[in-house]
């Protein structure tokens, strides 16, 4: 077992971090001690990642331990970009105080985006919600990696896309996903089991190029890949207009007395750009 420490510029609020990740019954948080305990998939080997802020949102310190020494450069390079220690959020913040997001960005100062643990994960996980409510989305994702994923050390790993290329639709409708989720879900895996969809490839490619990739696949639609490239992949300048929170969120904030048409959107986001998934983030982040 290794333990290294970790320095990050301020600001960077962590207990907000894992109040947001504690909505999700698979997170393994320890809130009295401020850790997360992070599935990790180094080269197919599952490594379970403590992540403790031993620090404070002005000056943000965090132990990272975990097991195999030989791999400790590759998970602190993937903690490091998952948490987005090396993003400069003060930055960030300073270019919202002169927009119409200026109160949200202060009442939620050093908020980061975090990442999925994991891509392919990510993408299932965008699959599974689409269309239900957050709460009925968050038990049948919980459902499905833990009846096809597994336990190590008390933490829960995702199944990964050969496990579920191998599921018959049936298996799926058995936990109550629809029989068209169910397909979407297990011929999608079989594309990625099969090397015909690489999702590794997809962190060099422009979101332009990501959308290509992924929009012919049955059952992917632009909110999908939206949220793809904002969570799995990290893109600094999304804002997906037909997301409703996001409608509801600058409807509450400017007063108005419907949700915002994409003109007005689109009008208000060229101010917020290049840092329009701060943005949507945020605006979220408000209505919670």
């Amino acid at each position: 077992m290794w333990q290294e420490r970790v320095e990050v510029q301020a600001p960077y609020d962590f207990s907000r971090v894992l109040e947001h990740l504690a909505r999700d019954p698979l997170s393994n948080i320890h809130l009295n001690k401020q850790e997360i305990i992070v599935p990790l998939y180094i080269h197919e080997i599952p490594v379970a990642v403590s992540v403790q802020s031993i620090g404070t949102k002005e000056r943000p310190h965090f132990l990272v331990t975990a097991k195999y020494q030989e791999l400790k450069e590759e998970i602190l390079e993937r903690i490091s970009y998952l948490f987005q220690w090396k993003t400069p959020l003060a930055a960030i913040h300073n270019h919202f105080l002169n927009t119409e997001l200026k109160e949200i960005f202060i009442q939620h100062e050093g908020t980061p985006l975090i990442l999925d643990f994991d891509l392919y994960f990510c993408l299932m996980k965008c699959l599974i919600h689409q269309q239900l409510n957050m709460k009925f989305a968050y038990r049948l994702t919980e459902r499905f990696v833990k009846t096809f994923g597994k336990e190590i050390d008390g933490v829960w790993f995702y199944p990964r896309p050969e496990d579920i290329a191998a599921l018959s639709y049936e298996d799926l409708r058995s936990l109550q996903f629809s029989g068209r989720k169910a397909e979407y879900i297990i011929d999608t895996s079989k594309l990625i089991a099969e090397g015909k969809l690489n999702l590794e490839k997809l962190r060099e490619a422009s979101d332009e190029e990501v959308m290509k990739a992924l929009l012919p696949i049955r059952g992917i639609g632009p909110w999908t890949v939206q949220n793809f490239l904002l969570f799995g992949l990290g893109r600094p300048n999304l804002f997906p207009k037909a997301d409703i929170g996001i409608q509801n969120a600058i409807k509450q904030l400017l007063h108005l007395e419907q949700k915002p048409s994409y003109e007005q959107m689109e009008e208000l986001s060229k101010k917020w750009e290049p840092y329009l998934s701060y943005a949507s983030l945020y605006l979220w982040r408000s209505i919670e």
